[in-house]
């Protein structure tokens, strides 16, 4: 289960039809991206990123993708969601391994 947002339920509305894509990466992470034509035409997306344990990571919501179909917006929004995952997880990785002690540094080993 994963906690919503405030970017989510600002964004929800019963009333229209969407399509979603839900992706769990092998971390555990879990995507989440939904896109619907507004009563107006437009092209709207959202973009969910939520931990393990169902945390929000990142909630994105876009009123307009001005020249896009559902599904361009759809693959835009996945890709979006995995760029941000890539980035977090690498700049965990990085300051994680500064922290321990290496060979020869005279920090304990």
């Amino acid at each position: 289960m994963h906690i919503r947002g405030s970017v989510y339920w600002k964004w929800a509305d019963p009333e229209i039809h969407f399509r979603n894509k839900d992706e769990r990466l092998s971390d555990g992470t879990f995507l989440s991206v939904q896109v619907r034509t507004s009563r107006t035409g437009e092209t709207q997306l959202f973009l969910g990123v939520y931990g393990q344990h169902g945390a929000m990571l990142l909630e994105e919501s876009f009123d307009s993708r001005p020249g896009e179909t559902m599904t361009q917006a759809m693959t835009w929004g996945l890709a979006r969601a995995k760029e941000f995952v890539a980035m977090t997880k690498g700049s965990a990785a990085i300051s994680k391994s500064e922290q321990l002690p290496r060979k020869g540094s005279g920090r304990g080993i």
